[in-house]
């Protein structure tokens, strides 16, 4: 079949959710894409719009269930939020700049306390971390059904580090993963909370919103150096699992992972681990533990980590704390 010719008549493609007139494109035949090209806010808070528009619903461009990856880049990326996160209000700037590079994304929140009603459905990463990468394990499942591929990619912000990487270690899941991509990544834990182990550990920590107090978090204790749940991660001597390519993003500003070298952890033999740290050759770099999901510099490493095709200049320049 022959493609149309430069006369064929223009295309209108409706690409984003009803009633969003700017999500309504057009292209002439030759020029389709399968994707729109979206607009990247560089802000780690630009995913909660849209889920509050859309609770629990998807951003624009992931889980697209129905339509397979690119020949171009045929592994999925699966996008894994930090405690109290979700898949949309952790990756406002991800999924526009993945899916504009043509990768194929899908996002999920994991770890919500069931039963919960919205708002508090939206925040994930509460239960138990062994019960989040079962789940985690499950969806990738699916994720892996519906596209066909045989591996994905994940990148993870904080705990969603640690959630893939005891799914990888512990629950049979090391042959799934391509490449891992880990955002303010834990590997050792946190000293943040350590005074506070023994409470954390009997109760949780409590979380709030509109100043009402609604969930605990059963993860946070974990998530403290000297776990028991870090011990069972680190069996064998490393968190990591041989097979699998590694690139760890720290910044050195993280508040919640102290010290920030936690997630800078070296691989042994036969192992692929990539360690970075945001300030290295960028000073003015002030990304936080949530500033570094919204870091434009930050997101171009991610980028060029997982792609096969293109390598990207990373930027330097003033990224401002929390936001990003």
């Amino acid at each position: 079949m022959e493609p149309p010719g430069p006369d064929a008549p223009a295309v209108h493609v409706q690409t984003g959710l009803a009633g969003e007139a700017d999500d309504v494109v057009s292209y002439s035949a030759p020029e389709l894409v399968p994707h729109k090209h979206r607009r990247v806010d560089y802000d780690f808070f630009s995913g909660i719009a849209p889920e509050i528009r859309h609770p629990g619903g998807a951003l624009p461009g992931a889980n697209l269930w129905d339509t397979p990856p690119s020949a171009e880049r045929p592994v999925p990326v699966v996008l894994v939020h930090g405690t109290a996160g979700g898949g949309q209000t952790n990756w406002g700037p991800y999924v526009p700049l993945l899916t504009n590079h043509g990768f194929s994304v899908f996002t999920l929140t994991y770890g919500a306390i069931p039963g919960s009603a919205w708002p508090v459905s939206a925040m994930g990463g509460m239960r138990r971390i062994e019960d989040s990468a079962a789940e985690f394990g499950a969806f990738v499942g699916h994720v892996l059904d519906a596209t066909g591929a045989e591996q994905v990619d994940v990148v993870g912000h904080s705990q969603g580090t640690l959630v893939p990487g005891y799914w990888a270690k512990r629950l049979g899941g090391a042959d799934r993963i391509r490449r891992y991509v880990s955002l303010a990544p834990l590997w050792q834990g946190t000293r943040a909370f350590g005074a506070l182990r023994g409470t954390l550990a009997a109760v949780g920590m409590r979380f709030g919103v509109a100043g009402l107090d609604v969930a605990a978090s059963l993860s946070i204790p974990q998530m403290i150096t000297g776990s028991d749940f870090l011990a069972e991660l680190w069996s064998g001597g490393t968190p990591y699992v041989e097979g699998i390519e590694y690139t760890n993003i720290s910044t050195e500003h993280d508040e919640f992972v102290v010290p920030y070298t936690s997630g800078q952890i070296p691989g042994g033999p036969g192992m692929d681990v990539t360690n970075i740290v945001v300030q290295d050759g960028c000073p003015a770099d002030h990304s936080d533990h949530l500033g570094i999901c919204g870091s434009r510099r930050a997101a171009t490493i991610v980028l060029n980590a997982l792609d096969d095709i293109d390598q990207n200049p990373v930027p330097a320049g003033f990224v401002p704390p929390f936001f990003g």
